[in-house]
């Protein structure tokens, strides 16, 4: 369990942002994260955990405490619970995107539309990632975590996990603590023996992002490369090259709304119901029925809102930055802020709290941040 010596955490994270931290600690198996954990809670003193570095804004002052890189590598595979399915259980510092590299290459479905994402496997429970209507609530089996309060190691199902829309409760939302605080050693999906052919896509949302109907048979391959390009035509594909890369991917999340909040917004704002509209069931004992049937009950769906379209929207176009701010939006996609060459945080807040106001005035709604925040405000 080497401590290295501190860099910037400026260059460890894909926005770009971050301070020299006092100690910096790289675990490279699952025995020294959880004794480096363990050690750490004992003092007291702040930490976090680094995997990729890809949901974090960090602020410009150095981080007075340790950061925990997760390096821990290694996929196991494990028998499904049946015949067509097969289980992986990955460790934690793995990179996501070559997790699903490899799922590919053994003909496994279930995370094909994810491809591209930044960031390591154990982050991705975390706050549920998904991308195309796929999301790891889908095919996560369970997670094998360190719980802070106790220290204690223990496999934990995924519904147990309360895995929502971005979130879960191991999630540091923006304002608050986590609900569970503890971190991931390693995670175990089940995913669909498909093989290498050719097959039709059931999500209407992955047919609609890459082109194809409803009949049109396609490969885990063929999905894969298309997701990979068109993640990098949004900027979305971390490249070294491109500055709409240096971001922390979506920095605001879509927002969930009432169907009545909904409906005050734009007939052109996209919306995607967050369930399915079901007609109601009344069930009366033939016993207890007057004749008089009670009115149905009042049912308020949720909605699901692109953020995106709101931010355009309220006149900020991709591009936008202030005069002199080295910080701006994706020249590709507005819902990214991106670090346009060693932008301080301090400018990148500035940007995202801008968006938050012209949001707000125009549609009444504040766009909450979608990484974690660490000595930064919005």
């Amino acid at each position: 369990m080497p401590e290295v010596a501190p860099v910037p955490l400026a260059q460890l994270t894909t926005l770009r942002t971050g301070g020299v931290p006092t100690r910096l600690v790289e675990a490279d198996t699952s025995a020294e994260l959880v004794t480096v954990l363990r050690e750490v809670w004992a003092e007291g003193a702040p930490w976090f955990v680094l995997g990729g570095g890809s949901n974090l804004f960090v602020g410009d002052e150095a981080f007075e405490g340790t950061v925990i890189r997760v390096r821990t590598t290694g996929i196991d595979e494990l028998p499904g619970s049946r015949p067509e399915t097969a289980r992986l259980r990955v460790q934690a510092g793995h990179d996501w995107d070559a997790l699903v590299a490899e799922t590919v290459e053994r003909g496994l479905a279930g995370i094909e539309a994810m491809s591209g994402i930044p960031g390591t496997v154990g982050a991705a429970p975390v706050q549920n990632v998904g991308a195309y209507g796929q999301e790891i609530v889908q095919t996560l089996v369970e997670v094998e975590l360190i719980d802070e309060s106790s220290g204690e190691v223990s496999i934990v199902p995924a519904s147990e996990l309360g895995l929502g829309f971005r979130t879960s409760v191991l999630k540091h939302h923006y304002g608050s603590v986590p609900e569970r605080p503890a971190v991931i050693l390693s995670v175990t999906l089940e995913l669909e023996r498909v093989g290498a052919g050719e097959r039709p896509i059931a999500g209407a949302q992955l047919r609609g992002a890459l082109g194809l109907d409803a009949d049109d048979a396609v490969s885990l391959r063929w999905i894969r490369d298309h997701v990979l390009a068109t993640r990098a035509r949004k900027g979305m594909v971390l490249d070294a090259e491109d500055p709409d890369t240096w971001s922390a991917g979506s920095f605001f999340q879509n927002a969930i709304v009432s169907e009545a909040f909904a409906r005050t917004l734009p007939e052109a704002c996209p919306r995607w119901p967050m369930g399915p509209e079901l007609d109601p069931v009344t069930v009366i004992p033939l016993a207890a029925f007057d004749g008089i049937l009670p009115p149905p009950p009042v049912e308020t769906r949720e909605v699901k809102v692109s953020a995106a379209w709101l931010i355009e929207n309220a006149g900020l176009s991709r591009g936008f930055r202030f005069p002199r701010s080295r910080a701006g939006l994706s020249t590709k996609h507005t819902l990214a802020l991106t670090n346009r060459g060693e932008a301080t945080a301090a400018e990148i807040a500035q940007l995202a709290r801008f968006v938050q106001q012209r949001v707000q005035s125009e549609f009444g709604l504040l766009l909450q941040p979608e990484p974690v925040l660490i000595d930064v405000e919005l």
